[in-house]
């Protein structure tokens, strides 16, 4: 999360029985390294995987020597969290897609003002849009619930309408952590909060409309830190040796899934079950804390990544690739101090914090 310091969840007491509540913020992670398993990766699942780029450093290297890095390891896909013009620009023609942010402290004047959106897309969007391939147009980054969730609807409305104005139809949506869920133990139980569920059927609604994804930050890291006894570390590193849970005829081997599932189920309660889901966030701090190891890192990063790479989907939806961003591409000296500042797969200097096994095509 680029704007939330992390947080230790609050378990629902029906998930401290089991798997705990997962919640999407970022702290710790522990233990011995472990084995990643081996998947075969099919064209759509490789082509599935991206890196979220932050900017909160002072000794970041250049967008273009970024680009350059991101070419090199065939990171096809980025999230930024605001628009950066220098960013922009270097992406230019690199044929990397782009999830582009909009700031939180911008959702209420988008929401209410239709000029400031189309103000907001022709300084951001527009001289970049036949450069730059924009995949999606993020109304904010884990607003809901806050105070701010009231405008992100709004917001998403405007924007969409601005984004049509100018020629750019770019699917507009909004980031939620798994803080939006009451209920995400089993998958299938999976139900927004009595505080949330209003605003989140009007933004189903206007994703299922429009045919875009939510965006979804999802950190099994937390779900196994707040309750490393019920929350087994090999479920949330994807260890091939986790016994795992079953819901009905539905069998979870790894925690990602079930989260998302959890999400996917929520989503059909108030009729969003042709509503995609696209994991904008995940990763595993490897320093700052006691419980972050870059053996841990490591092991989560690349079994992700030959998951995702797999094609084989989640459970809910079998053979469906789940697009899927890893946080972070680099460690950012300006966050807070601690695990916040090691969620990178590369140091600033580019050198690796460890290796990640993308795929070659």
């Amino acid at each position: 999360m680029e704007d939330v310091v992390a947080i230790l969840p609050d378990f629902m007491s029906i998930l401290r029985a089991k798997f705990g509540r997962c919640l999407s913020s970022k702290l710790y992670a522990d233990k011995d390294s472990q084995v990643c398993y081996f998947a075969v990766f099919d064209g759509h699942g490789a082509r599935a995987i991206g890196v979220n780029y932050g900017f909160l450093g002072d000794n970041l290297p250049t967008p273009a020597n970024v680009v350059a890095l991101l070419k090199s390891r065939n990171i096809q896909k980025i999230r930024i969290f605001n628009p950066n013009p220098d960013v922009l620009t270097a992406l230019g023609g690199s044929g990397i897609e782009v999830i582009l942010g909009v700031r939180n402290e911008n959702l209420e004047e988008l929401a209410s003002d239709a000029t400031a959106a189309a103000r907001w897309v022709n300084i951001n969007v527009t001289p970049y849009k036949s450069s730059v391939k924009f995949t999606y147009i993020s109304a904010g980054n884990e607003v809901i619930p806050g105070p701010l969730a009231g405008n992100v609807l709004g917001a998403m409305q405007n924007l969409d309408a601005a984004l049509n104005a100018a020629n750019s139809p770019i699917p507009v949506s909004t980031v939620v952590p798994m803080q939006v869920l009451d209920t995400s133990f089993p998958p299938s139980n999976g139900k927004f909060s009595d505080e949330t569920a209003a605003t989140m059927q009007g933004i189903v609604g206007f994703l299922t409309a429009k045919k875009a994804p939510l965006l979804l930050n999802a950190y099994p890291f937390f779900a196994h830190t707040g309750d490393p006894t019920n929350v087994p570390l090999d479920y949330a590193l994807f260890v091939g040796n986790s016994a795992g849970i079953n819901d009905g005829s539905l069998h979870y081997t790894n925690l990602l899934d079930a989260m998302v599932d959890s999400v996917y189920s929520a989503l059909e309660k108030v009729g969003g079950s042709t509503v995609d889901i696209v994991v904008s966030e995940t990763g595993w701090p490897s320093a700052g804390n006691t419980d972050a190891a870059v053996e841990n890192a490591k092991t989560y990063t690349n079994n992700l990544v030959s998951h995702v790479a797999s094609g084989q989907g989640t459970p809910k939806r079998p053979g469906k690739a789940l697009e899927t961003y890893i946080f972070a591409m680099f460690n950012e000296n300006l966050k807070p101090a601690g695990v916040e500042r090691n969620f990178g797969l590369y140091y600033p200097d580019m050198t690796e914090v460890y290796h990640v096994n993308f795929p070659s095509s």
